[in-house]
């Protein structure tokens, strides 16, 4: 039981023993670490049913306490503040309980026995064009979209990871005609290229032809918009596009080749990238749905038709303003197949329940208008749509362009931050009897971990500034300082040359150094964590937990002595501490998608 379950129980009886009154809920938080205590009672919010001092309402309660819980060792007040001491016995009868359980923290989706809690969630990442590489934005997407989706499973819920891949459409005719016009029949395997890089430099390609064709037209006398319309390499990918929705054979060939060019190169960077997905879906094949529920819609009197034959939703009752769903010619827009995308995937996965988006907040008000459309059409998920909004990612050198190709390739900066590690840990020089092999493994354990790390400890709403040097740094809130806690404590482990596992701690002879219950505090948060980070659907909270408690085992680690210890019981016991530790790193890093090295 948490303490918050076994206290409660005793303070709603002692207010109403105390005071002749109930309360509702009890407020808890952590006690500051300038003040005596374990866990702090908020008296405050007591104070608008119990008339009185605060001190006196919680001096009452704390004796109540000390006399009536056995966990509860002594107490003292601060202003509104209840500072509640629990004794030793409590953390070694809660470590005991513990310190075999591999997956502590985490909750099986089997545990959740409500039908409601059985409702798997849907998490939809990553989602590229095919007529480019995946860059540092679809990083920060796809990190997000996993991590969360890990999260919640933690959390007790079943997950399914999907994508929609944006397969069709003009952009994507731009990379195939300038391939046509310009490629002199290359592929992947005749120049050494990654499928997704090649497809790119076409799409860039295209581009400055474009850019060429606008600035000849606007030296005749056209202007800007004129040429920009009438530039003949624009005319064409045009006329490529209307072939495309025809079926013409020969467009339909080049298009399933050039868009396998680029399944199979986004396949490499997600393997290499650590990601993974149940599920895709693809715009050319989704383009088309939601039609007919616009149907639905109008029979339903949500949806209203305009004299030219357009259907619309009117919003603005809710504050948001009217929404075309099908045009006058009868062709869907982005909102109606994302509707129809929405119910094809229930339709798939019965047992989804709810959907979360992870998509930049550019897009916020385009979720705002779905959700609440899927609401009036009476969808009963519809209520646990999510949109995981998140800002973008700058470098120091400023904004990326796809189309001038100064984006920051996803491949050469995972790259680029293995490189880093390599040249940092190869100054701190502590890699003596490793084989090449061991150390370009970790090279890369160690850029991935900074990467992923420093992308995911920000709060997934803030625009973040990425700066790969930085993340690598052995010191401070980065992923090498944690995975370098983790590898110590390996250290730690192996070294212990006698049987630590299967003692077992006698709660009522042994007591605890500060250290040692600061850390077990630290550990005991694990669960609150992850369902907090569920329900906020926010990885910076696991990433920030991970680091406060690997500060809090460095000081245990720099206060106490563990194998130089002479007492053998407390030697045991700190060393086992020390392996409950590294295991919660490991779930926690689990979660975020990160590998921890057993040395550094």
């Amino acid at each position: 039981m948490t303490l918050q379950e076994i206290l409660s129980p005793a303070i709603f009886e002692a207010i109403q023993q105390q005071f002749s009154t109930t309360i509702d809920k009890i407020e808890f938080q952590a006690t500051r670490k300038d003040f005596e205590g374990d866990i702090t009672v908020v008296i405050f919010p007591l104070l608008k049913v119990i008339k009185g001092n605060p001190v006196d309402i919680g001096t009452k309660i704390g004796n109540f306490l000390v006399e009536n819980v056995k966990e509860v060792e002594k107490f003292n007040v601060v202003a509104g503040f209840l500072n509640i001491v629990i004794s030793d016995s409590y953390y070694i009868n809660f470590f005991n309980s513990i310190k075999d359980n591999a997956t502590f923290g985490f909750v099986s989706a089997s545990a959740n026995d409500t039908q409601v809690e059985k409702k798997a969630v849907m998490v939809e990442y990553s989602s590229p064009n095919t007529n480019k590489p995946l860059h540092l934005g679809h990083v920060r997407n796809n990190l997000l979209g996993y991590s969360v989706a890990e999260i919640i499973k933690a959390s007790g819920k079943k997950v399914y990871k999907t994508q929609i891949i944006n397969d069709r459409g003009i952009h994507i005719c731009k990379s195939m005609l300038a391939w046509q016009k310009f490629g002199e029949g290359q592929t992947p395997e005749s120049t050494g290229l990654k499928g997704d890089k090649l497809v790119g430099n076409f799409y860039v390609q295209f581009d400055k032809v474009y850019k060429s064709e606008i600035a000849t037209l606007m030296a005749q006398g056209k202007t800007e918009d004129e040429a920009k319309k009438q530039a003949p390499i624009i005319l064409e990918a045009q006329q490529m596009l209307l072939d495309w929705e025809a079926g013409k054979p020969e467009v339909m060939q080049l298009w399933k080749t050039m868009n396998q060019w680029v399944y199979d190169g986004f396949e490499q960077t997600y393997k290499n990238l650590g990601v993974n997905f149940d599920s895709y879906y693809y715009e050319s094949n989704t383009y088309l749905l939601g039609k007919e529920v616009v149907q639905l819609g109008l029979e339903k009197g949500i949806f209203e038709k305009d004299p030219d034959g357009s259907v619309w939703i009117d919003l603005t009752p809710d504050g948001l303003d009217r929404k075309i769903v099908l045009r006058s010619d009868g062709t869907a827009v982005y909102m109606t197949q994302d509707i129809g995308t929405a119910i094809q995937r229930v339709k798939d996965f019965p047992d989804v329940g709810g959907m979360v988006y992870t998509v930049g907040n550019e897009q916020d008000y385009h979720f705002k208008v779905l959700f609440l459309i899927l609401k009036k059409l009476g969808f009963e998920w519809a209520a646990n749509l999510y949109h995981l909004s998140y800002g973008m990612v700058e470098l120091p050198t400023g904004k990326m362009k796809s189309r001038e190709g100064t984006v920051v390739d996803a491949d050469d900066l995972m790259e680029e931050m293995t490189t880093t590690a390599k040249t940092i840990s190869e100054e701190l020089g502590k890699l003596e009897g490793y084989s090449d092999a061991e150390k370009a493994k970790l090279y890369k354990t160690i850029g991935l971990g900074a990467l992923k790390y420093y992308m995911l400890k920000v709060d997934p709403k803030k625009s973040m500034m990425f700066n790969p040097e930085e993340s690598v740094d052995f010191a401070g809130n980065t992923g090498p300082f944690i995975q370098y806690t983790y590898a110590r404590i390996q250290s730690i482990l192996r070294k212990a040359d006698f049987d630590f596992k299967s003692v077992i701690f006698n709660a009522i002879e042994e007591t605890l150094h500060p250290k040692e219950k600061e850390l077990l505090k630290q550990v005991a948060l694990f669960p609150e964590i992850i369902q907090d980070a569920a329900r906020n659907h926010s990885p910076a909270l696991v990433a920030n937990y991970t680091y406060e408690l690997v500060k809090e085992y460095n000081s245990f680690y720099q206060t106490v002595s563990i194998l130089g210890e002479e007492n053998q019981t407390k030697k045991i016991f700190r060393v086992q501490l020390s392996q409950k530790v590294a295991d919660t790193i490991k779930l926690a890093f689990q979660l975020l998608g990160i590998e921890v090295p057993e040395r550094m």
